[in-house]
């Protein structure tokens, strides 16, 4: 393997930008200035919803959009703090940790390493494959329910109350009961925000809007003196950068949670990452690397493990903003790392009249972008399985803690793909008056099958899980016919394999049409599957003559067989 080659599949990021054409540069300075100016308000919120601090959201920034930037397959895709990661830490690390805001970050950190030795682990044994567990309804249902608990995380603090429920009903409830407790000014300036970022996203989509919305609720704190009446803000934030340091001492069981958390919080950010990154690459006319993302996804946590971070993945809103603006290659992340570090060294004292209202509220508006009203529709008009899959996901989510949401989402997902298995389509093959072929009955008026013949099509693979609906409907579909049949062909050009399960109840069946004078015959098998059907003694059993290579080669042996009246050619 040359160099280049090799620094191409270790390190695709970095080869990339070593191949860097100048024709990109404008669009990825663009690209990296606007995402800077969406993700320094973001990012602070996410800290804010994972239970930290806002500047941990910017510390948290750092390490994944370097790493990235070298490991990452994608050269769009954005990373760092996003929603889904942010709650699911608050989710596991809260009931661990009260009272010490030190322990906590620690707490965060050492999940961030967690999730990265996880991530890592399945990438070096190439599991990228697990994002396939999670279907489009399942993400579309498991966001939806992120984002309605993420807008219960924030009614307290956008309307001055410290609520004590911690689910979704029960946070609406008591704030309907205290709401004459609510302090008006902190929820006026909210709802200002949050109207304010959706009329902006309306009209100029474009535009940084959550940028704009921190400068003008900082100047209206510090026009209205809010801070001296009662609305909270950020207050000072710490100086400097954030340093190397080690996780907390934890205790066996509190590891064993976590590392129960991490792999769940690994599962979904990774899908997150990896469908984003898919998304992208359709649109821009590349391709991605399933595993590479899950190696590079690791190490950006274990660099934000190492660097008092918490979790992070992949955000599609920044990754959707860069796009808008032409980026072509991770540069403009390096651009935006390094709007981030001046925001940190030289913009802390403005930053520290942002109240914290304000980020409740860009909070609220990133959730309601996770509700994705429209592929709910899609789904409902595509198919009303996968809309059900969809709202189950969604309800189990806000019913349970999202750790539980998370095995509920994949066990969705995998109930969803066998049920396809063990109960798929098939169609008995017919004649359609002017129309070349055979084609399936049941699709068109006027088609009939071939009297004493049924042509069956089984469109699906062969299994343990299937084989007694196969033989149902095998014996259903000769009872329904209106003439005796003599013979069945099971058409198999969609059977790829069989099992022993399966290769019995063929056996059983061709035996019982035996008993009852009907021929039993295939058409149409692939050469593996011939082979399976060889080593279980079924090719002998039925016999080669009754194996066809084509349908008409097969309707012709049973007009010849049956001495039959001549049917018109298909």
């Amino acid at each position: 393997m040359e160099p280049r080659q090799g620094l191409a599949v270790l390190l695709p990021g970095l080869a990339r930008l070593l191949g860097y054409q100048r024709s990109w540069l404008r669009p990825d300075l663009l690209a990296g200035i606007t995402v800077a100016a969406y993700l320094v308000p973001q990012c602070m919120a996410y800290a804010e919803v994972a239970g930290l601090a806002p500047v941990a959201g910017l510390w948290a920034i750092l390490p994944p959009l370097l790493l990235y930037a070298l490991l990452g397959s994608s050269p769009q895709l954005s990373v760092g703090p996003e929603s889904t990661t942010a709650v699911m830490t608050a989710a596991a690390v809260g009931p661990l940790v009260a009272g010490d805001p030190l322990v906590y970050a620690g707490f965060c950190s050492l999940l961030a390493l967690l999730v990265g030795l996880v991530c890592c682990a399945g990438a070096w044994a190439r599991l990228g494959f697990l994002a396939d567990l999670l279907s489009r309804p399942i993400l579309v249902g498991y966001l939806g329910g992120v984002a309605l608990i993420m807008i219960g995380g924030q009614l307290g603090r956008v309307s001055g109350l410290k609520l004590q429920a911690a689910a979704l009903p029960g946070q609406l409830l008591e704030l309907l009961g205290r709401l004459g407790e609510i302090h008006r000014p902190t929820l006026l300036l909210a709802l200002g925000v949050l109207v304010f970022l959706l009329l902006v996203q309306r009209r100029f989509p474009r535009a940084p809007a959550p940028l704009l919305a921190v400068l003008l609720a900082m100047a209206v704190v510090a026009a209205g003196h809010l801070d001296q009446r009662g609305v909270v803000v950020i207050g000072a934030i710490p100086a400097g950068l954030p340093v190397p340091a080690l996780p907390p001492p934890v205790s066996g069981a509190q590891l064993r949670t976590l590392l129960t958390a991490a792999v769940g919080i690994a599962l979904v950010g990774y899908s997150d990452n990896v469908l984003t990154a898919r998304a992208f690459a359709a649109r821009g006319g590349y391709r991605i690397d399933a595993n590479q993302e899950l190696l590079a996804l690791g190490s950006l946590n274990l660099g934000n493990g190492l660097m008092q971070g918490f979790p992070v993945s992949s955000s599609g809103s920044r990754t959707a903003i860069g796009d808008s603006l032409g980026s072509r290659s991770q540069l403009f992340s390096l651009v935006a790392l390094a709007m981030v570090l001046a925001v940190l060294l030289w913009l802390r004292p403005v930053l520290a009249l942002f109240p914290t209202a304000a980020l409740g509220a860009i909070v609220i508006y990133a959730a309601l972008r996770l509700i994705d009203i429209p592929e709910f529709l899609r789904l409902q008009r595509f198919r009303p399985s996968e809309f059900r899959l969809a709202l189950i996901t969604l309800v189990g989510v806000l019913l349970t803690d999202l750790l539980t949401g998370v095995a509920l989402a994949v066990g969705l997902s995998v109930i969803d793909l066998f049920a396809r298995l063990v109960r798929p389509h098939d169609a008995v093959m017919g004649i359609v008056p002017r129309l070349a072929g055979l084609h399936d009955v049941r699709d068109w008026e006027g088609a009939r099958t071939i009297p004493g013949l049924v042509l069956f099509r089984f469109d699906a693979p062969l299994c343990f899980a299937n084989a007694e609906h196969f033989r149902q409907r095998v014996l259903a579909t000769i009872a329904a016919e209106s003439q005796p049949v003599a013979w069945f062909v099971l058409n198999a050009e969609a059977i790829v394999e069989i099992d022993i399960t399966a290769a019995d109840v063929l056996e059983e069946l061709q035996r019982e049409l035996t008993a009852r004078g009907i021929t039993f015959g295939l058409v149409r098998v692939k050469q593996d599957l011939y082979a399976q059907l060889e080593r279980a003694g079924l090719v002998e059993r039925i016999g080669p003559r009754l194996f066809f290579p084509t349908l008409p080669t097969a309707i012709a042996a049973f007009q010849a067989r049956t001495a039959a009246a001549p049917v018109p050619s298909p």
